[in-house]
């Protein structure tokens, strides 16, 4: 554990505060660290966002090797095995489609998080008010779209559109076995099981579950196969991935939720779900932003959507 004591004239955000004291700590890993309730700031978790002044005490319960203090480090997102693909970029955000398999923060050096600042530290356009923020999250194993905040007032801004439900996000996804109807919006009850990493669906109210709504249609099918578009209206953990197993259509390829033999049958390595769109609503009354009203983005259709469709994945 190591225990700081600010010392700044000014103050400044906890997450800058910490990088200029251990440059060897990258965003994914500090996201991670205050996750994990790992980084208490005067005795209680905070924000990465917040404020620091000077006489504040900070405690990291992470290990020296974390911190950098074994060995010289550089900055941890050069190790990144490949600069971001980028889909869209002004001076206050930008949307990174992410590979499957890569997770978009965390300890390792190869994150979507680092791979979009060794994109900007190679075209030397490193942004002035620290990294960029993640607004939301995808699970490791999906693909798609994600988006990004390259400072505060940003961050506060598309956070708040996902919490209002403005922002659409439409999934791409391939199921084991046909959803009937092949159109419904599935309503239902969410709980974490956090000790097993799950989630639990149930159809009515429980003490600690959330609601969740997700809108499917069906776009192809393919022997036992079905190719859907997928509307995530809440956006809960594991929930299209649980929402559609709940209802004996798992997702192709996943590894928590999903049919375990079609899986090894059709050697998946990664679930087939990709976050594919994100669209904008179509006012937005904050002059700043007021150039993404109804506008949309998208990722490449994933691979397994043209094979869908010609019949040679089923």
């Amino acid at each position: 554990m190591q225990e700081l004591k600010v010392k700044s004239l000014l103050p400044v955000r906890l997450d800058k505060y910490l990088q200029q004291q251990f440059p060897a700590l990258g965003l994914g890993r500090l996201n991670k660290a205050l996750r994990e309730n790992k980084i208490k700031l005067n005795g209680k978790k905070q924000p990465l966002s917040t404020r620091v002044q000077n006489g504040d005490t900070i405690r990291l319960f992470l290990t020296d090797e974390q911190l950098g203090l074994t060995a010289p480090a550089g900055p941890e997102f050069l190790s990144a095995r490949a600069p971001a693909d980028l889909v869209y970029e002004t001076d206050d955000l930008l949307i990174a489609n992410k590979p499957a398999g890569v997770p978009v923060d965390g300890d390792g050096p190869d994150t979507l998080c680092n791979r979009v600042m060794r994109r900007l530290y190679e075209e030397g356009r490193l942004p002035a008010d620290g990294y960029p923020r993640l607004c939301h999250r995808l699970d490791t194993g999906t693909s798609g779209l994600v988006l990004l905040a390259k400072n505060a007032e940003t961050e506060r801004f598309l956070t708040g559109l996902i919490r209002e439900r403005r922002l659409r996000k439409t999934y791409l996804c391939v199921t084991f076995g046909r959803p009937e109807p092949p159109a419904a919006t599935l309503r239902d009850y969410l709980c974490k099981d956090a000790e097993k990493g799950l989630v639990r669906v149930y159809p009515s109210p429980r003490p600690g579950a959330r609601e969740i709504i997700t809108a499917y249609e069906t776009v192809a099918v393919s022997g036992r196969l079905a190719l859907l578009k997928v509307d995530l209206v809440t956006g809960r953990t594991h929930q299209i991935r649980a929402h559609l197993a709940s209802i004996g259509c798992p997702i192709l390829g996943d590894s928590k939720y999903g049919n375990h033999a079609a899986n090894r049958e059709l050697r998946l390595k990664y679930q087939a779900l990709c976050a594919w769109e994100l669209a904008f609503p179509a006012s937005i009354s904050d002059p700043r932003f007021s150039h993404l009203a109804g506008k949309s983005f998208h990722a490449p259709r994933p691979w397994y959507y043209q094979q869908v469709l010609d019949g040679t994945l089923h």
